[in-house]
């Protein structure tokens, strides 16, 4: 008598009993059954996949590194998903640019792409024991790796990286522009014209070299997605020529996004709030190390593992109407 929509038309004795009152036809039943089962074993396979991880909070051990930092001198160590990112084939064939791709964030998302099927090309400046980690990394899951060291400040070297990705991958689907640099002042005083520039050259130049490049490659369904930064709606005065940047890739990012709909080119930003990264204990002092995080509701740093999820969302060719945006990921810290 058609189709049963009750609640309990999955459970498998009311099937039966529903197919022997002839309320449901044995095919309906069949087919009813089957899908029953197939939600249990996904149910089963993933009950650990959705479990809270319990990450560490402040205080963390005091620590200092040299800039621009190292992922192994960490304590602790951040997470980037080595063990718990799972992949479903989102990214199937994809080729990926991700500047800062040897640690933090940029790690997270290597490692996430790679198990979602992209091959990477990975943009970092001299850290290149952390970037071999993340080639290994890729490799194991069957993907191509590509380091290419350098410092994006340099036009060319920028236009190099395009180059290569070609070359060597065959393609560009994605373009992650997510390395940083960042440095703390107390005082406006005490910013030298040559950090000022250093950071924009950084953050922000190297963002339009690296787009400019990368658009004549892309075809419609592309993505672009851009390292923004909580500091772009609420800057930290401390970290006012980052933040000053954070708040230009915003806007970068909302006029790009206009600029490409018609190429099919979607172009977005991810807003991190605190993210135990290399940057932290290599920029920041001490007292700030060790209570990083604690400002924001979760009361703790985030970790590059915890933003993988939102690179993929963005990238996923079934995001095809998100574009223009900015996504916060917080820790529960309000982002207007």
């Amino acid at each position: 008598m058609g189709n049963c929509r009750f609640g309990w038309e999955k459970d498998p004795d009311v099937l039966n009993t529903l197919e022997q009152q002839d309320f449901l036809s044995a095919k309906d039943v069949q087919m009813r059954r089957k899908e029953h089962f197939r939600r249990r074993s996904v149910s089963a396979a993933n009950a650990g996949r959705f479990s809270m991880i319990d990450y560490p909070k402040p205080p963390y051990p005091a620590q200092r590194q040299p800039m621009p930092g190292s992922t192994r001198a960490m304590q602790p160590r951040p997470d980037h998903g080595e063990e718990s990112y799972k992949g479903a084939g989102r990214l199937a064939g994809k080729k990926a640019i991700i500047t800062g791709g040897d640690s933090g964030i940029g790690r997270a998302v290597a490692i996430a792409y790679a198990r979602e099927g992209a091959d990477i090309a990975i943009s970092y400046l001299n850290e290149d024991e952390d970037a071999a980690e993340v080639k290994a990394l890729v490799e194991r899951e069957g993907r191509k790796a590509v380091l290419i060291p350098g410092d994006i400040a340099n036009p060319e070297h920028c236009r190099a990286i395009v180059r290569r990705t070609v070359e060597e991958l065959g393609g560009i689907d994605i373009l992650v522009n997510n390395a940083a640099h960042q440095a703390t002042f107390k005082d406006i005083a005490d910013i030298s014209d040559q950090e000022w520039q250093r950071t924009f050259e950084t953050n922000i130049h190297a963002m339009f070299y690296l787009t400019k490049a990368a658009v004549p490659h892309m075809r419609p369904g592309a993505a672009i997605i851009n390292t923004a930064s909580v500091n772009s709606d609420m800057p930290n005065p401390i970290l006012l020529a980052y933040a000053t940047t954070k708040g230009a890739i915003q806007n970068f990012t909302g006029g790009l996004a206009q600029m490409l709909a018609g190429k099919g080119i979607r172009v977005n930003a991810v807003a991190p709030g605190p993210i135990w990264t290399p940057l932290i204990p290599s920029t920041m002092p001490e007292e700030s190390v060790k209570n990083f995080g604690k400002q924001v509701p979760m009361h703790r740093a985030g970790q590059p593992a915890e933003l993988a999820t939102a690179y993929v969302m963005l990238a996923d060719p079934l995001s095809s109407y998100t574009s223009g945006a900015t996504l916060p990921v917080t820790g529960g810290k309000p982002f207007m």
